[in-house]
């Protein structure tokens, strides 16, 4: 009998998803946000996205040995709740409810988990809920998912799971070992998430809107050393200033924020408004800096004879989504490889807390060579919802979609590429895609204002044929998801100015034909017609929005925009200009 385990995630209130295992491979994975139209599901159960994968699989409840949950009951003897309890002092309710009520948050969890799965059919006499720690389902999701095979260096960076914030270990023979944790307050993720909040954005959404704005600003015109020390191998926030609980937080409009009224008085009033200006460009910068300098100095510290070993890591977390941090991971000597989830944020550790107990089990997961792991729709089915949707749009079917749009990029139009199974993850690679031609002048700030209505000091990232990658970004390191950033070589600059970012660098996505022909045969069309096998590339959704899941979705984004071409499978879709 197949081992068919689904992974659960939503324990922290925000971005819950599911994921499938059928003997060591992964079947299917999707984010709860993108079925419910609400970004970050928050305060929802995985139910539509294990409905999804359930029936992508062909499954029923029965069929299932396993649910796996990446959150888990931590021991009074070990130190995390006394560490917390310790550090947090100042709010007594708190720490003391850490050492007395201190898996509170696992058991209303599960409680959860065993209403959605009762709600999904699932006869709970019959299913094994298996808890995984949050920590443990973020390094395997990056370990177990790598393909590597040689002695493999782990590392996890995050706001908080239960109550570590930061893992180190190592991996081999399939086996994670623990070196060192920290735990809550001390915690790199939850510093770049409060001063996210302070520099006016949402924490775990507006960070890469921080990393977006650092380029512009200054790093060395503010110390924000400060904020967080580490020494002596060990991490420490002041929480005089941020990751601050209960009467130490700032509040402003009956909102309270994870940083201190000191903060506001050492920096000056929050940032409000879309416009990225002095001085809080400068201030994301040296926060840039301070994580950058911080993450190397830890890695460093517990991972440096392991790299220096084999040069192979395996990163995740929503930290291991800084595409500046993995930038400089890269160019160290001693990492050759490095590889971080795509999925890195806590909707991975679905794939994480089912690929651990995979492996547990005796089944070794497969390598993730690729993300389309989410639903996927048929002509008939695009057709259908043109005909129900209420603009009454006449599809066409085209022949030969790769030529056709190239055709239409090249003439300066952005197009919403709807084709094949939607990506995992909060990367837009090919599935469901806003694309423009690279070296259209303007094309960049026209989806931004006119189709995305985002901020104009946000960058767009290439997508590339392997064959491009080494002239462009004169690196042959893999680079499938998005991950990572790199130095843009100086001819194409000039060449695809559109898609490099302020500081020279882009976010590319390396392609590799066999995991997206159509996507990849777009770009080799693009090529012949301009010289660039490059696409600009950005996710199919509006500000504010869970990327688009469906035909319906992608119509109803289309019709609230000023895009005038959707191409979903082989129909084209053009609005009357009006």
């Amino acid at each position: 009998m197949a081992l068919t385990i689904l992974g659960l995630s939503g324990a922290l209130t925000h971005d819950p998803s599911a994921a499938l295992y059928i003997d060591g491979k992964l079947v299917a994975a999707a984010e709860e946000e993108r079925f419910v139209r609400d970004k970050h599901a928050k305060n929802r159960m995985p139910y539509e996205s294990a409905k999804f994968c359930l029936e992508f699989a062909g499954l029923s409840p029965k069929d299932v040995q396993v649910v796996a949950i990446p959150f888990a009951p931590i021991s009074i003897f070990e130190k995390a709740r006394w560490q917390y309890a310790k550090r947090y002092w100042y709010a007594p309710d708190r720490a003391l409810d850490a050492i007395l009520l201190g898996n509170r948050r696992y058991y209303r969890y599960k409680r959860r988990i065993e209403w959605c799965l009762l709600q999904l059919g699932f006869d709970l006499k019959k299913v094994e809920i298996v808890p995984v720690e949050h920590h443990l389902a973020h390094a395997s999701s990056a370990y177990h998912c790598s393909g590597f095979t040689e002695k493999t260096a782990i590392m996890g960076i995050d706001g908080k799971g239960e109550y570590a914030t930061t893992f180190f270990g190592w991996g081999q023979n399939g086996k994670i070992h623990k070196i060192k944790e920290f735990y809550d307050p001390d915690s790199l993720g939850g510093l770049y998430g409060a001063i996210t909040e302070y520099l006016g954005f949402e924490m775990l959404d507006g960070e890469y809107k921080v990393m977006g704005m650092a380029p512009y600003g200054d790093a060395l015109k503010y110390d924000f050393s400060r904020l967080a020390k580490f020494e002596n191998g060990e991490l420490v926030v002041d929480t005089e200033y941020a990751n601050v609980i209960g009467f130490r937080r700032y509040k402003e409009k009956g909102k309270g924020y994870y940083f201190s009224p000191k903060l506001i008085d050492w920096l000056g009033p929050m940032r409000a408004g879309d416009v990225a200006d002095e001085p809080y460009i400068h201030y994301a910068a040296s926060m840039q800096k301070l994580f950058e300098d911080l993450a190397l100095q830890m890695m460093d510290f517990y991972l440096g004879d392991i790299l220096r070993e084999t040069g192979k890591l395996a990163f995740a977390g929503g930290g291991a989504l800084n595409v500046k941090l993995n930038q400089k991971i890269i160019a160290r000597p001693e990492v050759k490889e490095l590889f971080v989830q795509p999925a890195s944020g806590d909707s991975g550790t679905a794939v994480g807390a089912a690929s651990y107990l995979s492996v547990q089990r005796g089944v070794p997961v497969e390598k993730m060579e690729h993300v389309y792991l989410g639903p996927c729709y048929s002509n008939e089915d695009v057709i259908a919802a043109c005909a129900r949707h209420p603009a009454k749009p006449t599809g066409q079917l085209i022949d030969n979609v790769p030529q056709h749009v190239a055709q239409l990029l090249a003439d300066g139009n952005p197009v919403a590429w709807f084709q094949g199974r939607m990506e995992f993850g909060p990367r837009a690679l090919g599935g469901r895609s806003i694309l423009g031609c690279p070296s259209a002048p303007g094309v960049a700030d026209r989806i931004n204002e006119q189709i995305k209505f985002r901020e104009r000091w946000r960058p767009f990232c290439p997508s590339m044929l392997d064959t491009v990658a080494p002239q462009m970004l004169q690196t042959d390191h893999p680079s499938p998801y998005m991950t990572f950033t790199f130095e843009v070589a100086e001819e194409w600059k000039t060449r695809v100015p559109e898609v490099v970012h302020e500081d020279g660098t882009a976010r590319a996505q390396v392609l590799k034909r066999e995991y997206n022909p159509r996507y990849y045969d777009l770009m080799l069309e693009l090529e012949k017609l301009t010289g660039n096998g490059v696409a600009l590339n950005t996710s199919l959704n509006r500000r504010g929005e869970p990327m688009i899941c469906s035909p319906t979705d992608a119509l109803n984004m289309f019709f609230g925009s000023d895009l005038e071409y959707l191409v979903m499978e082989d129909v084209l879709v053009v609005k009357a200009r009006g």
